[in-house]
């Protein structure tokens, strides 16, 4: 017996060899939606496909009995994605024909599961060789259905591209397939060519409004030149940070940038929550496939907080093949979370592999320059827009007060200047005390040596127990110095107070690690950067 192989045309057409045996074969199809159960209803209505052998009724038992027994080899899941909406149009000859809505569909299932349709059908029927699929895409609104015209319909009331009937009947009402978030989806895409469930990207969200300091000056080089460049650099771009620091105003401006550059390139911005219901309203209305047609249509995809799809398996899977395809056809993906791809929690192992493919890139905590730069940045804006003025030793004060998060800094300054527009007050320091005494009492709140220990030991990925140990390799000892020499600068424990913590140590050695952190910040960059990075993170 000959080798079973396949043949695919442009019309999208399997077909056997001419001496290949019968029951082996090969196979084209695409799947359309509700379209396949409400095209089946209006082909019964009507006589069936159309069958040079047999008739319309045996055609149609024919297709059940194939399906039936594909869907125990492959499984419900692949399925109902692929095979279920499947549209039996015809049976003629050696010919089978259906019908999708998308050249996606039709691709995916020639390339999966052809040759297995054309061997189970030539099983049943072997005068069968060949299986065609066409490409039926429906109109956005529905046409009238009535009278003898209406014999130039298909089962959901169109016309098919070629304008002419796939469905020799008018189909009952129970029969027209119910909207469809394909539908739903098409209808409303927006001027600016983004789809319906994507968020709009805020207006207050651009470059030009984000201050650049050390702790984020990586993120938006990275940002900058995935808006600008004509191809990928990166893909993916991962973007991760605590809350607030700004991952969320470099993909709104990533998005604004990519469109002024180009308007034809279509961007989608979603929250990784919303991602995950669009998903499942996709579900619900048995409509995957058009969902998958949306998200892998985009050129530029950015998907915020994805540590919310932790533990969804279903959503994790969906999320996994949209961002293959995505990479595979060069399309920009840009991520953020709250944590780096391999602390993420809850993820499959294969997709925090691939968000590291690209460049990762952290934002750290905010320093004392940068807040105040944000500050000053925020109180032009409020000058030019309602003509108050903010006085600099109020914004330093900020500065130096509020130093959890962005939206806080900018939240605390907003508070003042609205209750001295509201009651008419000027803005000086004891009002700006009074107002936001809630965020200075929650911002003074006193760091333990204990908290101080665990932040280092973390940081430079030792056990927490080497801390009080009496190890003396360097990689222990330099760390344990660090973590004196931060509780020295940040707790109001003498030395005695904090060498007892540290293994019931003399006060003499930490006064002596405090001094070795001081000359090695002055003479080694890395170590100095590493100091500031742990400070604002405890005062985070």
């Amino acid at each position: 017996m000959n080798k079973n192989r396949t043949q695919l045309g442009v019309s999208g057409v399997m077909t056997k060899k001419e001496n290949e045996m019968p029951g082996q074969s090969s196979e084209p199809i695409a799947p359309t939606g509700h379209a396949e159960s409400a095209a089946n209803l209006g082909a019964a209505q009507s006589g069936g496909a159309k069958a040079t052998t047999g008739g319309p009724k045996d055609c149609h038992e024919t297709w059940q009995r194939v399906r039936h027994k594909l869907r125990r080899e492959i499984g419900d899941g692949a399925y109902r994605s692929w095979l279920k909406p499947l549209a039996l149009k015809e049976a003629a000859g050696p010919k089978v024909t259906f019908g999708v809505t998308t050249r996606f569909m039709r691709e995916s299932i020639l390339t999966r599961y052809g040759s297995r349709i054309v061997d189970c059908w030539s099983q049943e029927d072997p005068h069968v060789s060949q299986i065609e699929i066409d490409v039926d895409a429906p109109p956005e609104n529905k046409m009238p259905n009535k009278g003898p015209g209406a014999s130039a319909l298909n089962a959901r009331g169109f016309a098919n591209a070629a304008g002419t009937p796939i469905a020799a009947s008018v189909p009952s009402p129970q029969a027209r397939a119910p909207r469809t978030f394909a539908g739903e989806a098409a209808r409303a895409r927006d001027a600016a060519g983004q789809l319906d469930f994507g968020a709009p990207l805020d207006d207050r969200y651009t470059f030009d409004d984000f201050v650049v300091g050390k702790s984020n000056e990586l993120a938006h080089a990275a940002a900058r030149r995935v808006a600008a460049s004509p191809h990928v650099p990166f893909n993916p771009l991962f973007l991760y940070s605590s809350v607030g620091l700004g991952k969320t105003h470099l993909m709104h401006a990533i998005g604004h940038e990519i469109r002024r550059r180009d308007p034809s390139r279509k961007v989608l911005y979603l929250s990784a929550e919303k991602f995950m219901f669009q998903f499942v309203r996709a579900l619900r209305y048995k409509d995957t496939m058009a969902f998958k047609q949306q998200f892998r249509t985009v050129d530029v995809l950015m998907i915020d907080d994805v540590q919310f799809i932790s533990g969804k398996n279903s959503t994790q899977e969906e999320f996994f093949h949209t961002f293959n395809a995505l990479i595979d056809h060069n399309r920009q993906v840009i991520i953020s979370a709250d944590r780096s791809p391999t602390d993420l929690e809850g993820i499959e192992e294969r997709i925090r592999s691939r968000l590291g493919w690209g460049l990762v890139a952290d934002i750290h905590p905010t320093d004392y320059e940068l807040r105040l730069g944000i500050l000053q940045a925020k109180a032009e804006r409020i000058f030019a827009r309602d003509g108050i003025q903010v006085e600099a030793k109020i914004l330093e004060f900020l500065a130096h007060k509020v130093m959890s998060n962005v939206r806080e800094l900018e939240g605390s300054l907003n508070r003042v200047v609205a209750f001295a527009s509201l009651v008419g007050r000027p803005i000086t320091q004891e009002m700006t005390q009074e107002v936001l005494q809630d965020l200075l009492r929650a911002s003074e709140r006193k760091i333990s040596i204990e908290e101080i220990q665990r932040k280092v030991a973390e940081y430079y990925n030792i056990r927490l127990a080497d801390m009080h140990s009496a190890r003396r390799a360097r990689a222990v000892a330099r760390p344990r110095q660090i973590a004196m020499y931060l509780a020295k600068q940040l707790t109001s424990r003498s030395l005695p107070e904090i060498g007892r913590k540290f293994g019931g140590r003399d006060h003499t050695t930490v006064m002596y690690a405090v001094r070795k952190i001081e000359e090695l910040r002055a003479g080694d960059t890395v170590m100095d950067e590493d100091i500031d990075l742990l400070k604002r993170m405890l005062q985070a």
